[in-house]
C-alpha cells in the first residue's frame, strides 16, 4: 500500500498521519483547559496600558511640536519684517518651511508609537517617486514657482497680463500664482505656463503714457484743436512736462481727420486721466467751433431716360 504521506530529508512531512493529528489535537485542548485566564488578562492589560501610554505621549508631542511651528512661524515673520524681506518671497518661504516641519513632526510621532520610521521613509520615498511621476505637472509648476521668485518678473502687488487673464498679484503660491482682477475675481494661473509665457506687467515702470485718437471734421482747424487740447494739458498737474505732451495728424481718413495725442503721467494716474480727458475733450473741443464726424454715406440718384 502507498504511504499516506511523503516526507524527503531535512523536510517536514506534507501531510501528517491521523495519530499524530491526534495528539497534537489532544495537546492544544489540553493547554486550552489549563489556561490561566488572570494571567492572560493580566497579559492583556498590560498590553492595553502600554499601547494608551504610547498614544498619549505621541498626542503630547504631536501638540507640542504643532505649537513650537506655530511659534516658528510667528518667529520667522518677525525675522522677514526685521530683514525686510520681499513681500513675494514670504509666503513661498513660510509655506514651505511649514510643511518640512510638519513632515518632520510627523515622523517623530510615528516614531514614538512604535512604527519603524526607516521602513517608513523608504515606502514613503517610493511613493513620493511614483506621485511624482504622476503628477509631473505638478513638480513644473513648483519649479516653475522657483524660477519666478528667482527671476523675478513680478511681485506681489504688481498689476499683469499673462495666459489672457489681467490682475494684481496677490500671492505666489508653490504651485500657482494668485491674482485679482478689477472687477474682484480670483484667478489662479498655474507657474508652470505663466514662467514660461509671455507676462505684461505694468507695474515695473513709474510714468506711461495715454494715448487717444480723436477724429475732426474736414474743414476744422487743426492748430485750434491742438491750442485747446495742450491748454487743458498745461492746467493739470498730473501731466508730466518731460516727455511734453503731442499733438499730432496721424490719418487722413474716409470721413474725418484724425488726431493723436499722447501725453505722460505717473502709473497710478494712468486711468483717472485716461478716462477724465475723453469726457473733457468731447465737451471742450467743440466750445473752440471744432466738430466730430460720423459715418454717413450719399447717394447719388442718376436718372436713366433709356429705362
Amino acid at each position: 500500500m502507498l504511504p499516506l504521506y511523503t516526507q524527503t530529508e531535512a523536510t517536514e512531512p506534507l501531510m501528517l498521519p491521523d495519530s499524530i493529528q491526534r495528539q497534537k489535537f489532544a495537546e492544544a485542548v489540553d493547554r486550552l483547559m489549563n489556561l490561566d485566564v488572570q494571567e492572560v488578562m493580566n497579559g492583556l492589560t498590560e498590553q492595553i496600558i502600554w499601547i494608551a501610554v504610547k498614544c498619549v505621549v505621541a498626542l503630547l508631542f504631536y501638540l507640542v511640536g504643532r505649537w513650537m511651528i506655530r511659534r516658528l512661524m510667528r518667529l520667522l515673520d518677525h525675522l522677514f519684517e526685521k530683514k525686510g524681506v520681499d513681500d513675494t518671497l514670504r509666503p513661498f518661504i513660510r509655506n514651505t518651511a511649514s510643511i518640512l516641519l510638519i513632515i518632520v513632526l510627523i515622523l517623530i510621532v510615528v516614531q514614538t508609537l512604535g512604527v519603524n520610521v526607516t521602513s517608513l521613509i523608504a515606502i514613503f520615498s517610493a511613493a513620493t517617486l511614483a506621485i511624482g511621476m504622476a503628477l509631473s505637472g505638478t513638480a513644473q509648476n513648483f519649479a516653475g514657482g522657483v524660477m519666478i521668485l528667482f527671476v523675478k518678473p513680478y511681485r506681489v502687488g504688481d498689476y499683469i497680463t499673462a495666459q489672457g487673464q489681467s490682475g494684481t498679484v496677490q500671492e505666489i503660491k508653490l504651485f500657482s500664482t494668485v491674482i485679482t482682477t478689477v472687477d474682484n475675481q480670483t484667478i489662479y494661473i498655474p507657474n508652470n505656463v505663466i514662467a514660461t509665457g509671455i507676462i505684461d506687467n505694468y507695474s515695473t515702470a513709474t510714468t506711461r503714457r495715454n494715448d487717444w485718437s480723436i477724429a475732426l471734421a474736414y474743414g476744422d482747424d487743426v492748430e485750434t484743436a491742438r491750442r485747446v487740447i495742450i491748454a487743458l494739458f498745461e492746467a493739470d498737474t498730473r501731466i508730466l512736462k518731460e516727455p511734453a505732451p503731442v499733438v499730432w495728424v496721424s490719418a487722413l481718413d474716409n470721413s474725418c481727420v484724425r488726431l493723436t495725442v499722447r501725453a505722460w503721467v505717473q502709473n497710478s494716474d494712468l486711468w483717472d486721466v485716461f478716462f477724465e480727458y475723453n469726457e473733457r475733450f468731447y465737451v471742450e473741443l467743440p466750445k473752440a467751433g471744432l466738430h466730430f464726424p460720423f459715418p454717413q454715406l450719399d447717394i447719388h440718384v442718376k436718372n436713366d431716360k433709356n429705362a
